[in-house]
């Protein structure tokens, strides 16, 4: 502390001995949203405090001088007060010292939370209330306020519950959903040293800044350097000054936030992991690992059954000539890359719309679940050959002659396909490559998908541009009509995947989504038998393949099942049920870690859905095994499972501050809390997860 905050200090302390001119004066009150409250429930109390023209308080962390404003409660029995809750307040800067007030009038909330047991009757709320304050000079208050409240059979509000309310909406929100992430940006210099915080938006505010909490190891310094970071973040930059123990691991505070200069700030709570010093990789460099990960994406069980109809198509081609297999190498690409680019679209309105975005979102959605569901089950049924479709334009004679020759219509279509079916893994690369792009401006996005889709085409594009590499495949046969039927079977499974995440969105009501599959089974049968294998009577048949389409979408799909409006009971996060012998997943909370943390405890975090099939993949061999199931009871450590088939938006923000785009991503936490937490693999081995876990309990 300078000079001057020494002399401010002494000054404050002396003021109240001094004649008093124009003293402060400030106001206190107490208010409460109810008049009459039921026992068990939870009434808000509010110390108001009024204070003159030019005259202000201070916040929880009054900055370079100053107090914060102290309540005491005192309460009758069976009467808790919670904790108490503080509005965004307004940076001062004056004489080189910066400190944060609040201006003319402020109301500090808290919850009081009535026993169940509690005797009807009037008691009285009552809280000795000090506070700081200032103008030109200092003056200290202090009041004894108080209220009554009655506990009857009733619920009544208080003329105060609107007042309440309106301060409710100037708390920091706590949940912010900006995608906010903290890494150290320079070397310690001495007990200084550079922090940078950065999160997503929608529209570059016009005042952006970072409200610390106190704490008494460090101080962050309350100047702010915001860099250019685009139109769809914000960069700011922040001094920490070091006064005992470790670098901290956690920024904690406000992240504040206005549209233009004359507007209120909104602020929003946040506890930002403090990730290590670390070379800024290029956008390049990040490009590249996209298109590695979609290169990659090639081998991930989600595609392989477009893989085998690929191979397939090569093999019919094989007899081709040279400038139509290009062609059709190229509309494979082109079909990835209009995919890649209308997720993108998807990603970037989402963004738009202040709401938060993820790799394979959609998944997420139910609506999206029974279409693709249906569509992958028409894939099926086409390659066990019940009915034919021409890609081409015209109807074949033969199921083989349709595996014959793909077509380009067909080949734009499998690029589709893959690109869908790819949406539920994560590669190696991919995850971080996304969780740059998602926080980018919207030509990154774009660019970043681009080069994911190039990376997931490459491989056939590039078979197809050289043909004599084809040589290699077997020769066309009757081979490949069983094959092509064999396919069908991966391409079912596939189906009946998807079928089993629907009953989380409608419950009970599932079962008539199965019947309108059958229904959708029994169409493409008679379509293929009596209209496209048939010469007789087509015309009926196809009446009544249209009768059957129509009665059983508008019968099943939409009176019985109400397939737009899923249960949104059912999309809340689940656990899996655990037997004796497995782990003891608990719910993932940012609570949850920080409780854990202060018990010195070990953390695994897994975050999975039930649609990633690379979780999946994890849990089967590297997470939930004999091994790793010892190794967590032998270091005490807790468990926590974020579960993200709904997408969250909460899980969202936490993927996006560790540079993920989406699932799977398992963290380790170390039994020290300075230290972060470890980031695994995509993919994970068993002595991966049982490396961390050592390194975690040390």
């Amino acid at each position: 502390m300078n000079f001057l905050l020494y002399s401010l200090v002494i000054l404050c302390l002396a003021w109240p001995a001094l004649p008093v001119l124009g003293a402060g004066n400030a106001r206190a009150r107490l208010l409460l949203s109810a008049r009459e409250a039921l026992p068990g429930q939870t009434v808000m109390a509010g110390v108001e405090l009024t204070m003159p023209q030019g005259w202000h308080t201070y916040w929880r962390n009054p900055g370079d001088a100053g107090e914060p404003t102290r309540v005491q409660w005192s309460l009758p029995p069976g009467i808790q007060a919670g904790k108490l809750e503080w509005p965004v307040p307004e940076k001062l800067t004056e004489a080189g010292l910066t400190t944060y007030v609040y201006y003319r009038d402020v109301v500090l909330q808290a919850p009081l939370t009535l026993a169940t047991n509690l005797a009807p009757g009037k008691v009285v709320i009552q809280a000795n209330v000090s506070w700081l304050e200032c103008k030109e000079l200092c003056v200290p208050g202090s009041a004894e306020i108080k209220a009554d409240l009655t506990i009857g059979n009733t619920a009544t509000a208080a003329d105060d519950a609107g007042l309440l309310e309106t301060w409710q909406h100037r708390l920091p929100k706590v949940e912010p959903g900006l995608a906010a992430r903290a890494w150290w940006s320079r070397p310690p210099h001495n007990d200084s040293r550079q922090v940078s915080i950065e999160w997503a938006t929608t529209a570059s505010p016009r005042r952006a800044d970072f409200f610390p909490y106190a704490s008494q190891d460090y101080e962050v310094e309350p100047a702010t350097r915001r860099e250019r970071a685009g139109s769809a973040k914000v960069l700011l930059q922040k001094e920490v000054q070091k006064s005992s123990g470790n670098w901290p691991s956690r920024l904690a505070g406000l992240l504040v936030v206005a549209p233009r200069s004359n507007e209120p700030a909104s602020g929003y709570e946040v506890q930002l992991p403090i990730g290590e010093l670390k070379k800024e990789q290029s956008l390049w460099a990040f490009l590249g690992l996209g298109f590695l990960g979609g290169l990659i994406l090639n081998v991930m069980p989600c595609v392989l059954p477009v893989i085998a109809l690929k191979i397939l198509g090569f093999v019919s081609q094989s007899r081709e000539s040279p400038r139509r297999i290009k062609k059709f190498g190229l509309l494979y690409a082109a079909g990835v890359l209009v995919s890649f680019l209308a997720l993108a679209a998807l990603v970037i309105g989402v963004k738009q719309a202040g709401h938060r975005a993820g790799w394979g979102m959609q998944f997420g959605n139910p609506e999206f679940l029974v279409a693709i569901t249906v569509l992958i089950l028409l894939v099926a049924l086409n390659l066990f050959g019940v009915f034919e479709v021409n890609l081409a334009g015209k109807v074949m004679g033969t199921a083989g002659q349709m595996a014959a020759r793909e077509g380009s219509a067909g080949a734009f279509f499998n690029g589709v396909l893959a690109t869908v079916l790819a949406t539920p893994c994560t590669a190696p690369f991919l995850g971080a490559a996304l969780g740059y792009a998602f926080l980018q401006s919207p030509p990154v996005i774009i660019a970043m998908f681009i080069a994911v889709g190039l990376g997931l085409a490459a491989p056939y594009v590039l078979l197809s541009w050289e043909p004599g590499w084809l040589r290699f495949l077997p020769k066309p046969g009757p081979w490949m009509e069983r094959f092509k039927k064999a396919m069908g079977f991966p391409m079912l499974a596939t189906a009946v995947w998807l079928f089993t995440l629907t009953p989380r969105y409608y419950g009970d009501r599932v079962w008539w989504l199965g019947l309108f599959l059958v229904a959708v089974a029994l169409i493409a049968w008679i379509y293929g038998e009596f209209v496209q294998r048939s010469r007789r009577r087509r015309g009926l048949a196809l009446g009544i393949v249209a009768a059957l389409a129509i009665a059983s979408y508008a019968f099943v799909l939409e009176n019985e099942l109400d397939w737009r409006s899923p249960n949104r009971s059912a999309t809340e996060a689940g656990l899996p049920i655990a037997g004796p012998n497995d782990i003891d997943w608990r719910p993932w909370s940012q609570a949850a870690v920080a409780n854990a943390r202060a018990e010195g405890r070990p953390i695994l975090v897994d975050f999975t859905a039930d649609w990633c099939l690379t979780c999946q993949f994890n849990a089967k061999t590297s997470l939930d095994i004999p091994a790793v199931r010892s190794k967590l009871k032998s270091i005490d450590a807790v468990a926590l499972l974020g579960d993200y088939t709904t997408v969250p938006g909460n899980i969202t923000a936490e993927l996006n501050r560790f540079g993920r785009a989406g699932v799977p991503l398992v963290l380790v936490y170390p039994r020290e809390t300075n230290r972060p937490p470890e980031v695994l693999p995509e993919i994970l081995t068993p002595e991966t997860v049982l490396n961390a876990l050592n390194r975690a309990a040390q």
